[in-house]
């Protein structure tokens, strides 16, 4: 299968998708766990665990399903990038061997259902014990956890070894944001274990202190105690134990130090999963975002270093995830401060080059309205990066409005890509003028968007609005009259130019395309017996306002000429008579 179709593209997002999950699902093993109050011991929800086990095997499966993927997934081969960006391999042989030498350990020690192996075979056949449990539990979540994460992290931040997953801004600005949430997940989810670790020592130094026989068993309730299976004097006695009661109700003044884990007393005899793992996240996310500054460990080693690698973690993040999140926002706005820069370069210069405040109004009117047009976006620069066959085909698609014009619709596809890969985008503001009577007519402007106004010699308003064009006598200017031949070999006459008789007024803000003289002289050079035919010259000609005024000067003038003949004739034969 090729990475790059589209259905292995989905797949990569959905797995992304399930690898989330998965990471948040472990840390949730920790909340099984429990101190039941009455008794002074520490209980396994059960009812929670079958939740989260076939919620972790489910992602499992899923995952499983993705390393059958990889039997089959094409790579690309790190010698064939020495150039370019290398070959495919897609023999299923070579395949497999290069994925079971890469990371298919790594994955099927991911995949390994080690936690629901512990939970309903080992602890409840072997040991049965909460206290035995939570330890065997943080072994195998914590250990199987790196290597997860290891493995996970580059689906979360959208990316694997074939490229981005999530091509958009805002699913990578949530993803970081979901990866920030998943560390304060954890690290409340540690925070709330190592808290009833605590407790379970303050309740076996009370049990130590005590001279309650077998104490020790009645710390370990399994699956939980009832009055009916803890009637016994002993049990009886350790469940009024003044300092197991102090361990669930730490007083004020002193008792058991718990230090950073204070708050995490009351929350162990919590049965609401809910309410535990709600604060939890929120203890998690209050110390990365102040870096534990609000923290004041105990002399206990193992809280102090949780708490330094609450620091270091919050410091990492804050390097790499809120930095990220902190490009995406600066992105956001990048376009406007760009604006803003060239906005002040453009008032800085108007201001050397002191220039009149009628003359400031109109560049400041069409630097904004270039922006709006174009965002900022030099797509001649953009264009060029592109397959040639890419750049023909986004042609087509920007320039369509070019068959809107008589003319170009009768030509073939050749001469019209001919003619959009020589086209420049341009912006005038209201009240620029394109054409000026007298000037010479250097370019050829097709209006995408906006209404002009050409006026004539005599005075004639003939509107121009989307799909007309301005200056198009120059196309038959040049095939007329800056040749000798007509066989398509040119010969130009030095000092020709064709000198405009209108004046063509933007009304209104316009969009426009333009080709230049010298790159219209090309076209007509290439495709000169095509555009000599008379169909296209009768169509150039009968669509012109340029040439329909000068064909109506003309036969006004025809018309007065004829007339004054007429009136000679008519007053000699009256005198004749």
């Amino acid at each position: 299968m090729n990475p790059h179709t589209k259905i292995v593209q989905k797949w990569n997002k959905s797995l992304a998708i399930f690898c989330l999950t998965a990471i948040f699902v472990d840390p949730l093993f920790f909340f099984l766990l429990y101190v039941q109050q009455d008794y002074n011991c520490i209980v396994i929800n059960w009812t929670m665990t079958t939740a989260l086990v076939l919620l972790r095997s489910m992602n499992d499966l899923v995952y499983f399903f993705n390393i059958l993927l990889q039997f089959r997934l094409a790579y690309v081969s790190p010698e064939s990038r020495v150039v370019g960006a290398g070959d495919l391999v897609d023999h299923p042989k070579q395949i497999a061997l290069h994925y079971m030498k890469g990371s298919f350990l790594v994955d099927l020690f991911v995949v390994f259902p080690l936690p629901q192996i512990m939970i309903l075979f080992v602890i409840p056949n072997s040991l049965g014990g909460a206290n035995y449990a939570k330890n065997l539990l943080r072994a195998a979540i914590l250990v199987q956890y790196i290597p997860k994460l290891y493995r996970f992290l580059p689906l979360l931040i959208g990316q694997n070894r074939t490229g981005f997953i999530f091509e958009s801004a805002w699913a990578n600005f949530i993803i970081n944001l979901l990866v920030f949430m998943l560390a304060s997940h954890v690290v409340g989810s540690c925070w709330y274990l190592f808290g009833l670790q605590r407790v379970n020592q303050c309740l076996r130094d009370a049990c130590h202190n005590s001279n309650i026989t077998g104490c020790m068993k009645f710390i370990d309730c399994g699956h939980g105690l009832n009055g009916n299976n803890q009637s016994d004097l002993t049990s009886d006695q350790w469940n009024k134990n003044k300092d197991a009661i102090d361990c669930l109700n730490p007083p004020p003044d002193g008792g058991f130090s718990y230090g950073i884990y204070q708050n995490a007393v009351q929350l162990t005899v919590e049965t609401n999963v809910v309410n535990k793992y709600v604060y939890s996240l929120f203890w998690g996310f209050q110390q990365i975002s102040t870096l534990a500054g609000n923290l004041v460990p105990s002399y206990f080693v193992g809280e102090v270093l949780f708490t330094m690698a609450i620091i270091g973690l919050g410091l990492l993040l804050f390097a790499i995830l809120i930095g990220n999140i902190q490009n995406f926002l600066q992105a956001l706005g990048r376009r406007k401060l760009e604006m803003q820069l060239r906005g002040r370069d453009v008032e800085q210069w108007m201001s050397h080059r002191r220039l009149p405040e009628g003359l400031r109004r109109r560049v400041r009117q069409a630097e904004r309205y270039t922006w709006a047009a174009t965002r900022g976006v030099n797509e001649e620069m953009l264009m060029e990066n592109l397959p040639e066959d890419l750049q023909r085909d986004i042609r087509r698609h920007l320039f369509k409005f070019v068959k809107k014009v008589r003319i170009f619709a009768l030509m073939d596809q050749p001469i019209l890509d001919a003619i959009c890969e020589r086209l420049k985008q341009k912006t005038y503001i209201k009240g620029s003028r394109i054409l000026c009577q007298g000037c010479l007519v250097q370019k050829m402007v097709f209006i995408v968007r906006g209404k002009l106004e050409s006026v004539g010699e005599d005075g004639i308003r003939v509107p121009l609005a989307e799909g007309d064009v301005c200056g198009e006598e120059l196309l038959t200017w040049y095939l007329e009259y800056s040749s000798i031949s007509t066989d398509g070999r040119k010969i130009r006459l030095p000092g020709q130019r064709l000198v405009g008789n209108r004046n063509v007024r933007c009304l209104t803000n316009v969009e426009a395309f333009s080709l230049c003289a010298a790159e219209l002289e090309e076209v007509t050079i290439l495709f000169t017996r095509f555009l000599r035919s008379p169909r296209v010259q009768g169509a150039l000609r009968y669509e012109s306002p340029y040439w329909r005024s000068l064909a109506a000067t003309r036969i006004q003038v025809a018309w007065r000429y004829r007339k004054k003949r007429l009136s000679r004739v008519n007053s000699s034969v009256s005198l004749s008579d």
